[in-house]
């Protein structure tokens, strides 16, 4: 390779790698951007739900309720006060941030699992005549998700990840396991539960892309 051939193949790898740069920048501000848009939603249903004295929460999820099934779409969005909510934006953004910064699809994508996981859960198990709402459901799928994400993508940085979200979270997300009034316990576990099967899923996923993309990029002769 003559010095001018080597000049051209460093200025197009260094190319390459600002697009690069340039595309995960992109991303990172599309998933703080899609976060944000969640929290703002839920503090303005609470706007809503605060002047209309908290007629919403009647929306949350009724178990065994087959017309209330919508409750699990609608329980993450609805808190019993502005301290329930408060509560929840604070892990909920911080956990979120983590996520949302390897962009909007796996945000959306753990938030739908672990809500409907949580939700669905929730509505089987819970004490007939309740009524569940709240966030804390989809705060417990997002560190199960990141405290377990590393296992299933193999990554040594989300490994140790993991662990200081376990450290940090660890013992708050026991406490809130235990059964007590006022708190439901079945959103905690299962929303738990759905940030297992959520890194599971999105390991797999990214397996197989990363599987057809290195089948893509060789020779002919050599898929």
């Amino acid at each position: 390779m003559s010095g001018r051939q080597a000049h051209e193949t460093g200025t197009a790898m260094l190319l390459d790698m600002k697009d690069l740069s340039r595309e995960r920048y992109v991303a990172q501000l599309d998933g703080l951007r899609a976060l944000a848009a969640l929290v703002a939603i839920m503090w303005a249903v609470e706007l809503v739900n605060v002047l209309d004295s908290y007629r919403l929460d009647r929306d949350g999820i009724v178990p065994r309720n087959v017309s209330h099934l919508d409750g699990i779409a609608f329980a993450p969005f609805l808190h019993t006060s502005v301290a329930h909510l408060f509560g929840n934006t604070i892990p909920f953004v911080i956990l979120g941030v983590a996520i949302a910064l390897a962009g909007v699809r796996p945000l959306l994508l753990v938030t739908l699992i672990v809500a409907l996981v949580s939700g669905l859960g929730t509505w089987l198990t819970s004490p007939a005549g309740s009524v569940t709402v709240g966030a804390s459901g989809v705060v417990f799928g997002y560190a199960t998700y990141l405290v377990s994400r590393g296992l299933f993508d193999r990554r040594i940085g989300e490994v140790f990840f993991g662990i200081l979200v376990l450290f940090l979270f660890g013992g708050v997300l026991i406490s809130d396991l235990l059964p007590r009034s006022g708190v439901s316990w079945e959103a905690h576990l299962f929303g738990g539960i759905g940030g297992v099967i959520a890194a599971a899923a999105l390991a797999r996923r990214a397996r197989g892309r990363t599987t057809a993309t290195g089948a893509a990029s060789l020779p002919a002769s050599l898929r």
